[in-house]
């Protein structure tokens, strides 16, 4: 019988590899969806996609791998021992996507432990047969290209730094129209900051992304520029308590996620340091939006003044405590990815030149860029400044960890915040993984608790009876002491009394002498 059944599953698999082999057009199809997007990032990447990789470890409880026939290479199965961490952060991967992974501090040890039991009960085994979830990538892909994408940007920075033009040149559109200059008589100076706010729907190979920017015209232009980012940090917290608000409804099919996902803050390029304004409105957003500075109109220093200033603004930035945006760190990134992030970091603060016309070089390429007598700066020339990097954090590698870090850290901080002001209190031990061992010690020590207390009230309770039971007996003993010398002196008298009139009888006195009678008498 066992016999039968193995040659009816054998029978049933080569007529499923039979039916995937014969059909060119499935393989194919199956071939170029796993070829479609990048399997390292969320965002979909249209210039390399020559350079994509796929990918070959998985790190699941069952790793699948499908059939040869389908065209794609069998992944291998990690190891225990090549799934330890060799940085000091134990990290839980998840295959969804990076932006999910939870990374856990080496710092605490009973964190550590807990992430290498859950590594230690991971079984892992191999599928004998393709199961069909290694297409769930395939999937979010297809769903997220047909959903599309959303991005909330705000600039905020002094007049005349380019912010307009810069934006426009990281799009490559003309998101905002040009100025039309007039004469200083026309020039009419806003009384406070005004928030500006410009949506575009923006498509690039299918992909379509609905863009918003929001502008802070007004900003540090006054002379008293006190409370300056006020109107700032409250545009940011409408936005959080609109989305919180549209959470808590009954209905919740169409929250439009209008929180900011980052911040590109202009300095000044003085070539000195930070000023105060910068250093308090940068203290004031770090808690609220992913913040990212750039150094505006870069091409007004040199390359080493450039260099001297990016060390005084982290300098000035470490100094205070100020927290801007760093491109996270997963276990399942490999060395190019890592190298990356780590060049892109290392940029920051990014000097920028922003150029929407293009100019002719000397070789004669037209380019984007400014001409000056003294040559031409491009704006994608990686040795003229850093517009490509700060293109690729915000847009073409950390766009979906900017959205995530907001969603995950900022907005649940200012969320847990407003609720626990508004009187909302929650139990954390709700969501919190249960451990038996943890637990039952935990009760264990709670009913030690709970007996040494009960313990102690009966002893105050008894300690109380002991005394008043001794005032009692005190206040009896008292009240017979007082009893026994009334006593005693009574007896006393009387003993007196008796020898009195035994003294008399013995003299013989009379007991009593009365007085003479007065009246008649015998004699």
């Amino acid at each position: 019988m066992v016999h039968t059944r193995r040659r009816s599953a054998e029978g049933r698999s080569k007529v499923d590899s039979q039916r995937f082999s014969a059909s060119p057009s499935l393989k194919h199809h199956r071939s170029k969806s796993f070829t479609s997007c990048s399997p390292t990032r969320g965002t979909l990447s249209t210039e390399n996609q020559s350079d994509i990789t796929p990918v070959t470890d998985l790190t699941l409880p069952v790793v699948a791998s499908p059939p040869p026939t389908i065209g794609s290479p069998t992944p291998a199965v990690e190891s225990p021992e090549s799934s330890k961490p060799s940085s000091p952060f134990v990290e839980r991967s998840n295959p969804m996507g990076s932006g999910n992974a939870q990374t856990v501090s080496s710092s605490d040890p009973k964190a550590v432990a807990q992430a290498a039991t859950d590594m230690k009960n991971v079984v892992r085994r191999k599928l004998t047969g393709y199961v069909g979830f290694a297409n769930l990538p395939n999937q979010w892909h297809r769903k997220s290209v047909r959903k599309g994408f959303n991005f909330n940007v705000m600039v905020v920075g002094e007049s005349g730094l380019g912010k307009s033009t810069l934006v426009n040149t990281l799009f490559n559109t003309s998101l905002y129209p040009p100025k039309e200059r007039t004469g200083p008589s026309h020039d009419i100076i806003p009384k406070t900051v005004a928030i500006q706010s410009i949506s575009a729907d923006i498509e690039e190979n299918g992909v379509r992304l609905r863009l918003t920017v929001v502008d802070t015209p007004g900003f540090g232009d006054f002379v008293n520029n006190d409370d300056s980012w006020r109107p700032i940090v409250e545009n940011i917290e409408q936005r959080y308590d609109a989305y919180l608000e549209a959470e808590n409804k009954v209905n919740r099919t169409n929250i439009v996620d209008n929180r900011i996902h980052a911040c590109v803050y202009f300095i000044q390029p003085t070539g000195h340091s930070l000023k105060p304004l910068d250093i308090e409105v940068m203290r004031r957003l770090h808690t609220k939006v992913n913040l990212i500075p750039v150094i505006a109109k870069a091409d007004t220093l040199t390359d080493e003044e450039i260099a001297q200033f990016k060390q005084r603004i982290l300098a000035d930035i470490q100094h205070h405590s100020i927290q801007i945006f760093e491109g996270p760190r997963y276990e399942l990134d490999d060395e190019e990815t890592i190298a990356e992030n780590q060049e892109i970091m290392s940029k920051v603060p990014f000097a920028v030149v922003g150029a929407n016309a293009e100019v002719a070089t000397a070789d004669g390429r037209k380019v984007r860029g400014r001409s000056y007598p003294w040559g031409t700066i491009e704006v994608d020339n990686e040795e003229h400044c850093d517009f490509v990097k700060l293109r690729q954090m915000l847009i073409r590698t950390h766009m979906e960890e900017l959205k995530e870090h907001t969603n995950n850290h900022l907005y649940e901080n200012y969320r847990s915040d407003k609720l626990t002001q508004m009187g909302v209190a929650q139990d954390p031990s709700v969501f919190k993984e249960v451990n038996p061992a943890v637990k039952q010690e935990e009760e264990r020590a709670l009913h030690e608790q709970k007996l040494a207390k009960m313990e102690a009230e009966m002893k105050m309770v008894f300690q109380q009876k002991v005394a008043e039971k001794e005032s009692k007996l005190k206040q009896s003993e008292d009240e017979l002491y007082a009893r026994h010398r009334e006593m005693k002196d009574q007896l006393e008298r009387q003993r007196q009394e008796l020898d009195e009139k035994k003294s008399r009888l013995e003299s013989g006195r009379p007991i009593e002498e009365k007085g003479k009678r007065k009246g008649f008498s015998l004699r």
